[in-house]
């Protein structure tokens, strides 16, 4: 699997539309994805997929520049649903469709039901004209990072947790990741962010940002949950070693809030059977991990004023041939995740 930091062909993203996940009936997060479509396809191709329903206004709302595809799904999170690519020995690209369960199934998953968002995977790679390799395996693309040099960081909250692939140990974990991804060495880190609907994802804690390059995300908060959670993780990576034996340069990256879902933002999402309910005070997941690496460009989420200007410069630190876009995405992060979660990259072949 290359790094996403690696040359792309292009992006993927869906439409969001059901009204128990996105509030007032979806237009304020059609209005924020469109955003972040226009930053993407400032740096790379895109292709949006959308629902029947949902393709004319899709289509009216995103950038002419974007391609815009009618596929069904349960909801827009196509990292966890959509494919992950990856290259074979000869350079060309395939792509590993994982078993999608909504985050945990009938345990602990976020809805029901899932079929449409488990057929993603195989509907993108039928258009990219990519092979398939189908798994039973379950696993979501943010719960992994690669640094497409043989090494994979992780966590053991979301990988080991019985409601993906019952009792597994790590041996069989990373068995299944050789297998898939090709890699040869799994960092562990232990717990995701404070509060991950998701279960842990990696992709709101920690990502390679270059070979033997790990972002962090932070807080100088000794009374906030998040503050252990990050330390352990620092401690883990200051004593890992990557797949090509290196140690790894750690750059902390300050979380934003923490921030709370309002009232008013409670009240204009639907109830729905089968739903995770979603409260006033709830405290929402917020990190800038969860950025997009596209080839020109970085679109990261901007939160909170105290904290975006100073995570920009590090990014653009981090990244210093690619020029740093923020976009508002508070209304991605009441969804349960960010941009990130909500993207897909499609990695150039070595052949042609």
């Amino acid at each position: 699997m290359p790094a996403e930091y690696e040359r792309h062909t292009g992006c993927w993203m869906l439409w969001p539309e059901r009204p128990d996940i996105w509030r007032d009936g979806a237009k304020p997060a059609q209005a924020t994805f469109a955003a972040i479509a226009s930053a993407i396809v400032s740096g790379e191709p895109l292709t949006v997929g959308a629902s029947a329903a949902q393709f004319q206004n899709a289509r009216a709302r995103l950038p002419a520049a974007v391609r815009v595809l009618e596929i069904s799904s349960n909801d827009a999170w196509i990292r966890d649903s959509g494919p992950t690519f990856v290259i074979d020995g000869k350079g060309r690209r395939r792509g590993v469709d994982w078993t999608f369960n909504a985050w945990g199934g009938l345990n602990g998953g976020l809805y029901f039901p899932w079929d449409r968002d488990d057929e993603v995977a195989q509907k993108v790679l039928e258009i990219e004209g990519s092979d398939r390799y189908r798994t039973p395996f379950v696993l979501e693309g943010g719960a992994i990072h690669v640094d497409g040099q043989g090494t994979c960081l992780t966590t053991e909250e979301c990988l080991l947790n019985p409601n993906r692939n019952g009792v597994t140990s790590k041996t069989q974990v990373e068995r299944m990741l050789h297998r898939f991804l090709g890699i040869t060495t799994v960092i562990w880190l232990d717990r995701g962010v404070y509060l991950d609907e998701t279960g842990g994802h990696v992709d709101e804690l920690a990502c390679f940002t270059g070979p033997g390059q790990v972002a962090l995300t932070w807080t100088e908060d000794r009374k906030d949950p998040q503050y252990e959670i990050s330390r352990d993780a620092h401690e883990r990576l200051e004593q890992a070693r990557d797949a090509r034996g290196r140690s790894l340069t750690i750059h902390k990256i300050h979380q934003p809030g923490p921030l709370y879902m309002t009232a008013e933002e409670a009240a204009g999402i639907d109830v729905r059977a089968g739903s995770r309910p979603r409260q006033a005070g709830d405290r929402l997941a917020a990190s800038y991990i969860n950025f997009y690496i596209a080839n020109k460009c970085i679109v990261m989420p901007l939160y909170d004023k105290r904290w975006d200007g100073a995570a920009m410069r590090t990014l653009k630190r981090l990244f210093p041939s690619r020029k740093i876009l923020g976009v508002p995405t508070r209304e991605v992060l009441l969804g349960g995740g960010n941009i990130h979660c909500i993207t897909q990259q499609v990695p150039r072949p070595a052949v042609r």
